[in-house]
């Protein structure tokens, strides 16, 4: 009887769980047996093994060959799978000798003449790899990935020929370069290129410097999107702690394209018809969703109220918690999730609520129906909204051209190394006692009467407040003026029409 462990990996959310493959190869009848609670995927790792190893010119044994996944009460999900059992095998069959991969942890998939495949989590398992000093096995393709890990031995061969002549020295399989760095020049459209919507400009602006969610209403054709898909562009590079992150996050989707690291905060904008678990994450593999993509990043929901109901009530605990947290009856998952929520809608369903050239047979009841379809806890957490008018034809044709997003990121860029500074997060997580005593006092007498006049909730007091700080930032100021309280009041959420 002869046994052999290899190190792996799976994966809850973006931590890298330790699992140990222990193959024994036994007396017996002949079969290949795989225990330790394995999903459908590595259960059929079987299969692809054996076809590598035929590959390979070696057969198993026609002995029992029984695989455990160590913890057996760990669900075990992915192709990442097939690589340690295959090297588990191999050892057990005095193919490689055991210490020459006691040093190593390993992942990916294989495929049936022995090449080995990319698979997802690559980055989160070499800093696993890492944190028990252990070096990693992966995909040639993902080696730069893996790298990022720092000081460890990563060894990315290309299939399992390679891997084995590595191990008995007739090959030398060479240490995977780091991925070059991406450059921050793709920020998207300019903000230069919108006419007019001087009001929306600065409402983008503000929420940009904060981080604040921002929903924007206005008729089909106004610029709602056209406004958003310049927001990323106003945004700074992610910190490298925050690169990291959001990279793991991707790496874990199977998203990080060329083993580069995320620099720019993502801007996910996915299609109306996106159910929950395509929204905050779940599914079969419990996969992360958009707003965990969208981590450190804007979230752009177009057509709001189109979105299923329990998609969007799903978005209310992560907007507060900053994380989504999916449960299932044998796993709990955390993904990051501390994303900017920017959404667009018309006021009503044909979209001209209020209009008099374009009059709503069925107004107002058609605008009330419609806004309905948002709960008010959802709206509530809606750090500011704007509404937006289309522009006259004279006013498109003339306009003259704005102000380019590049200066407009400068200063946002300077309001968030503020705040970071203050209290070391952005703006839109500032807690309230240190926001109220920036406060000076012709603003708070402000606020306090506002909030009761306008019966504000306790959350929509500390949002106001937090929006208040940002344009304070933006204007330079060290306290929070009455003038930046009135203007962060205005964004405020009230029904169209």
């Amino acid at each position: 009887m002869s046994l052999a462990t290899i190190a792996t990996f799976a994966f809850s959310g973006i931590e890298a769980v330790p699992v140990e493959v222990q193959v024994q190869i036994a007396p017996g009848l002949p079969a290949f047996l795989l225990v330790g609670l394995a999903d459908k995927a590595v259960g059929e790792s079987r299969e692809r093994v054996r076809a590598a190893l035929i590959g390979l010119g070696l057969s198993l044994p026609p002995k029992r060959v029984l695989v455990n996944l160590a913890p057996a009460d760990l669900l075990k999900e992915g192709s990442h799978f097939d690589l340690p059992i295959a090297l588990g095998v191999l050892v057990a069959m005095g193919v490689i000798a055991a210490e020459e991969v006691a040093e190593y942890a390993a992942l990916g998939e294989l495929a049936l003449d022995g090449g080995i495949h990319p698979v997802a989590g690559v980055l989160p398992a070499a800093i696993g790899a890492s944190a028990q000093e252990l070096g990693l096995i992966c995909p040639a393709a993902q080696g730069g990935e893996a790298a990022w890990a720092g000081r460890i031995s990563v060894l990315a061969a290309p299939d399992l020929p390679s891997l084995l002549n590595h191990f008995r020295g007739v090959q030398l399989l060479a240490p995977p370069k780091l991925p070059e760095m991406t450059s921050g020049a793709a920020r998207g459209p300019c903000l230069s290129e919108v006419r007019g919507q001087e009001a929306a400009k600065r409402a983008i602006e503000i929420a940009a410097a904060g981080a604040h969610n921002l929903l924007m209403l206005g008729p089909p054709g106004a610029g709602k999107s056209m406004l958003a898909a310049r927001i990323p562009g106003l945004l700074p590079d992610l910190a490298p702690e925050e690169a990291l992150e959001v990279s793991m996050i991707h790496s874990v989707a199977g998203m990080l394209e060329g083993g580069r690291l995320v620099q720019r905060p993502p801007f996910r904008d996915p299609h109306h018809s996106a159910s929950q678990a395509a929204l905050v994450g779940g599914g079969h593999r419990t996969k992360p969703g958009e707003i965990s993509l969208a981590h450190r990043g804007v979230l752009f929901l177009d057509e709001w109220p189109e979105f299923p109901r329990p998609a969007l009530e799903a978005l209310r605990q992560p907007m507060e918690t900053g994380r989504a947290t999916i449960s299932r009856a044998n796993a709990r998952v955390n993904y990051p999730a501390r994303f900017q929520l920017v959404a667009a809608m018309n006021p009503c369903r044909c979209g001209y609520l209020a209009d008099p050239r374009r009059a709503c047979s069925q107004a107002p009841r058609c605008g009330e129906a419609y806004q309905a379809k948002l709960s008010g806890p959802l709206l509530d957490r809606m750090d500011m909204s704007i509404e937006i008018a289309p522009l006259t034809p004279a006013e498109l044709i003339h306009a003259p051209p704005g102000e380019a997003s590049s200066a407009v990121a400068e200063r946002v860029a300077r309001a968030r190394e503020w705040a970071r500074g203050r209290w070391g997060v952005d703006n839109a997580e500032a807690e309230f006692r240190p926001l109220q005593d920036s406060l000076d006092a012709e603003a708070a007498r402000l606020l306090e009467q506002a909030a009761t006049k306008l019966y504000l909730s306790n959350r929509a007091h500390v949002r106001t407040l937090r929006v208040a700080r940002s344009i304070a930032d933006l204007a330079g100021a060290a306290k929070i003026a009455r003038v930046h309280v009135a203007e962060a009041l205005a964004y405020r959420h009230r029904k169209a029409g």
